[in-house]
């Protein structure tokens, strides 16, 4: 893309036309516990449909309409397409502007480094483009000669993203591009100043190789909420304070500390014994609110208290996320947003 080109890639607080659901269904392996999983699925369509357009990627839609009674019907639209799970975060477009035109970025997703089948969730945005959904002037981008998941890159809207070595420098992803290039072709794409890259901090039974958005997120262009361990016991301690020493290390483009805000560690959460990465950094900001994961535990309280106080414009709402953990993801996960003018 040329170099003169105004290249923006907006945060996740730019004021949205809509999220973007992923349907649970019998063929993904949400199929087990299908029927508590599309409760919390339904939860956050709800709070979703009050605010803005709400897309909804399903199978069939006949039989969901249904149960969505309690949603905002005029905000849902569907579009039935083939999936093969629900991480929409990550086989979602992403969205930026170039030139003023919004653009959606068609990232090659290969399930995580090749861990999963994704040969249905790699053509969802292409399909969603050719389905017409969009508004007018919105412009499709192949990128799929690279692999990139939503859920691996935070923007600030100011020319900075935030991610992880071990995601994005992971062996099965751009094998043979090294962290240098992977950067420079980052900053061509987005329009970036700078990338800040930690090198520390994971979650146990994290498929991902360390999403960036289960572990620290911009809040503001100043502000990053991150996850903080306290228990020295913990497995996870070690890294995390390492990860915390490197966000004190990072500087904004105008060369300031940021605002970190620490967020509890989520109390563990077992599968049969397999530790799950419940975690509060996996929040999703739409229009008027921010949709909080909740662990049936009393930290829940404690983190929506400080949510709130860093989004003092909008409603901190909490969403039982137990069901979502034990396909080890959370609410940010199953989301994807788009910026104002994407959908009518």
């Amino acid at each position: 893309m040329e170099n003169d080109r105004k290249i923006w890639f907006p945060a996740e607080w730019y004021s949205q036309s809509g999220v973007m659901l992923t349907w649970p269904h019998q063929n993904t392996d949400w199929a087990d516990i299908l029927e508590e999983v599309e409760n919390c699925f339904i939860e956050i369509a709800v709070e979703i449909s009050k605010r803005e357009k709400l897309l909804i990627i399903c199978p069939e839609k006949d039989d969901l309409i249904l149960k969505l009674v309690n949603c905002k019907m005029s905000n849902v639209m569907f579009a039935e397409l083939p999936t093969n799970d629900t991480w929409a975060r990550d086989h979602g477009p992403v969205t930026l502007f170039v030139d003023e035109k919004p653009v959606l970025y068609d990232f090659s997703f290969n399930g995580w480094g090749l861990k999963f089948a994704a040969n249905h969730d790699n053509q969802v945005s292409r399909r969603l483009f050719d389905l017409r959904l969009f508004s007018k002037g919105v412009i499709y981008k192949n990128m799929l000669h690279f692999v990139l998941e939503g859920g691996s890159i935070e923007s600030d809207g100011n020319g900075t993203i935030l991610t992880t070595r071990d995601c994005l420098c992971s062996v099965n992803r751009n094998q043979y591009l090294s962290q240098k290039e992977i950067e420079n072709y980052l900053i061509e794409i987005f329009g970036l100043k700078q990338v800040l890259w930690l090198s520390s901090g994971y979650l146990a039974g994290d498929d991902t190789n360390g999403h960036i958005d289960t572990l620290a997120r911009f809040c503001d262009e100043k502000t990053i909420a991150y996850v903080k361990c306290d228990d020295t016991a913990d497995e996870h301690y070690i890294a995390l304070e390492k990860m915390e020493h490197e966000l004190k290390s990072f500087r904004t483009t105008d060369q300031e500390s940021y605002r970190l805000i620490p967020l509890p560690m989520a109390d563990t959460v077992c599968d049969e014994n397999r530790r799950l990465p419940a975690t509060y950094a996996n929040f999703l900001i739409i229009n008027g609110a921010v949709l909080l994961p909740f662990y049936n535990s009393p930290k829940d309280i404690i983190v929506q208290q400080q949510l709130q106080k860093i989004f003092k414009d909008r409603e901190v709402i909490g969403i039982d996320c137990l069901p979502l953990i034990k396909q080890h993801g959370s609410l940010h996960c199953v989301t994807m947003q788009f910026p104002l003018g994407v959908i009518s």
